[in-house]
C-alpha cells in the first residue's frame, strides 16, 4: 500500500498484555508511528508461555520500542518530552498507575493540550471502576462465559476477544476524538473497558429477553432459530458447519443434495415449520452427509452458494488459500529469526490490506534511535544508557 491514512498521527504506548497493545496494533497498522514504552527490565507479556506465548507476536507489529526507567524523574521527564509532540497516548494500566507516574490525563495535557490520551480498563466510570479486571473476568461478569457453555458449565471464549474488542473500541474513541480535535484543535480523554464491552456483545440476547419475557439459554442449549443450523460429520471423521436460514435456501438444499422427501413435503416449505420438525430433519441429513467424503460436500456446497464452513483449527489458518492469495497473512520475523504468518488487520482500503512495515521490535530496539529524533544528542543519550534511566537492546 502506497500510503497509509494515518502516516502523520504519532501514538506513545504505555501497555502489556493485550487490550492496550491491541489498539495500538491497529493504529500502528494504519500506519501510525507507534512507540512502545517498556520497562527499563522489557514488557513482561515477551515472556510469557503457554497461552500468552502469541500475544506478544501477535499485537506489536509496526511498532517501534524504547526502554525508559519510569521510576527515575529523568525517565519521566524524557517521556513527557516525547508524549508534548505526540497526538495520541494509549495506557492499560491499573487505575492509579499513570497518576503515580505523573502521566495522568490531567497532568499531560498541561503540557499538550492537543493529546488525545485513550485509557484502556477493565470498567467505564461507575461503583466499578477500581476493580481489577481481565478478559475472562470480563466475561464472567458479562453474560459472555454463560452463553458460550452448556447449562451450569460457564466457558469463556475460544480467544481473547474481550481484549481485542475493548482494544478496538479504544481505537474508535480515538479517531472520533481526532476527528473532534479538527474542529476543536483540542484533544480530550478517551476510555474504553472490557467489561462494557462485553455487555454490548451480549446485548442481542438482553434484547431477546426484552422482546420474549424468557432468559436466553446457554447457546449449546439454545433453539435454533432455524431448522438446519448445525455441524455434520463426513464419512472421514471430517466437521462441517451448515446453515439454511432462508426458504429459497431450503429449496436449493433439497435440490442440490436430492432430498426429495423435503422437497416434496409441504409442511417444510416455511422456516418456522422446518424448525418445528428438527428432530425429524436433522439425523436424515446426518445420516447422508456421512457417506460423503468432506472433500465432496465441500465442493457441492460451494457450488451451491449455501452457507457452510469446515471446522478448521487456528493453526490451520497459515496455509488458508483464501487468507494466502488475498494477503491476509504478513510474515512477521521473531527475536529468535523465525518467520511465522499472523494475520492482517480485516480492513481493505482501495481494495488493498496493509502490509507489515516493521516485525515486532526487539525490547528499547529503538531507543537512541527515537531519543535523537526528539532532540536528545549522542553524549545525553550514552549518559542516559549508563545511568540506568534509558536502555537499548544492546545494553
Amino acid at each position: 500500500m502506497s500510503k497509509v491514512p494515518l502516516k502523520d498521527i504519532k501514538v506513545i504506548e504505555f501497555s502489556h498484555m493485550v487490550m492496550g497493545p491491541s489498539a495500538g496494533l491497529i493504529l500502528a497498522d494504519l500506519g501510525a508511528d507507534v512507540i512502545k514504552i517498556e520497562p527499563i527490565e522489557g514488557d513482561k507479556t515477551r515472556l510469557l508461555r503457554g497461552s500468552g506465548a502469541g500475544y506478544f507476536p501477535m499485537y506489536n507489529r509496526n511498532k517501534r520500542s524504547m526502554k525508559i526507567n519510569l521510576k527515575t524523574e529523568n525517565g519521566v521527564k524524557i517521556a513527557k518530552n516525547l508524549i508534548s509532540k505526540s497526538d495520541v497516548l494509549i495506557e492499560n494500566f491499573r487505575s492509579g498507575a499513570m497518576e503515580k507516574l505523573g502521566l495522568d490525563y490531567e497532568s499531560l495535557k498541561r503540557i499538550n493540550s492537543k493529546l488525545i490520551y485513550c485509557s484502556n480498563k477493565g470498567f467505564l466510570s461507575g461503583p466499578y471502576s477500581n476493580r481489577t479486571a481481565l478478559d475472562e473476568v470480563a466475561q464472567m461478569m458479562g453474560g459472555l462465559a454463560y452463553m458460550t457453555g452448556p447449562p451450569g458449565k460457564p466457558l469463556r471464549a475460544g480467544a481473547s476477544v474481550i481484549d481485542v474488542m475493548g482494544g478496538m473500541f479504544g481505537v474508535i474513541g480515538i479517531m472520533a476524538a481526532i476527528q473532534e480535535r479538527h474542529e476543536t484543535g483540542e484533544g480530550q480523554h478517551v476510555m474504553s473497558s472490557l467489561y462494557e464491552s462485553t455487555v454490548f456483545l451480549v446485548g442481542q440476547h438482553i434484547a431477546q429477553y426484552g422482546v420474549t419475557g424468557k432468559p436466553a439459554p446457554p447457546m449449546p442449549e439454545r433453539i435454533s432459530a432455524w431448522a438446519v443450523y448445525d455441524i455434520f460429520e463426513t464419512l472421514d471423521e471430517k466437521k462441517v458447519f451448515i446453515g439454511v436460514v432462508s426458504d429459497t435456501q431450503w429449496q436449493t438444499f433439497c435440490k442440490d443434495f436430492k432430498f426429495d422427501e423435503f422437497s416434496k413435503d409441504e409442511s417444510l416449505i416455511k422456516n418456522n415449520d422446518r424448525v418445528k420438525q428438527r428432530e425429524r430433519i436433522i439425523p436424515i441429513i446426518q445420516c447422508r452427509f456421512s457417506q460423503m467424503e468432506c472433500h465432496v460436500l465441500l465442493e457441492k456446497l460451494e457450488k451451491s452458494g449455501l452457507p457452510f464452513a469446515p471446522i478448521k483449527r487456528p493453526q490451520d489458518l497459515s496455509d488458508d488459500v483464501h487468507m494466502l492469495d488475498s494477503n491476509g497473512l504478513v510474515e512477521v520475523t521473531l527475536d529468535n529469526e523465525k518467520t511465522i504468518k499472523l494475520p492482517a488487520i480485516p480492513i481493505e482500503m482501495n481494495q488493498e490490506k496493509f502490509p507489515l512495515r516493521k516485525s515486532p521490535p526487539k525490547s528499547g530496539e529503538h531507543t537512541s534511535e527515537i531519543l535523537r529524533e526528539s532532540g536528545y544528542q549522542e553524549a545525553e543519550i550514552n549518559a542516559f544508557i549508563e545511568k540506568g534511566i534509558v536502555a537499548t537492546d544492546a545494553s
